[in-house]
């Protein structure tokens, strides 16, 4: 199993909204993609920011290029994306899942 972890920032007056937007449509894709196994959606506020750490699993590579295309390591966006991220952070990180421990696997 592999980790994908995607990070992003709004203002902290946009910290619901984008939260909402993610609901919408990151989170419903990663979910409908064949070898995606969770999604988890983390969020932080600090310093007049609110911070996302998207956490998501997937079977294999091939999953993640179903999701994201060939160059895996590049970060998806949305057209809305532009209206509330601070910054487009070009990749995501990959780890190898290796272990799962309390989390039905």
């Amino acid at each position: 199993m592999i980790a994908r972890i995607w990070k992003g920032r709004t203002l902290a007056a946009d910290g619901d909204r984008y939260l909402e937007y993610l609901h919408r449509t990151g989170v419903p894709d990663y979910r409908a993609t064949p070898g995606n196994r969770g999604v988890f959606v983390l969020r932080r506020d600090a310093g007049g920011e609110t911070e996302f750490l998207l956490l998501t699993l997937w079977d294999d590579l091939d999953a993640i290029r179903r999701f994201a295309g060939d160059d895996v390591t590049a970060a998806r966006y949305y057209p809305e994306d532009r209206d509330f991220l601070l910054e487009l952070e070009p990749h995501v990180t990959h780890y190898d899942v290796a272990a799962v421990e309390g989390l039905a696997r």
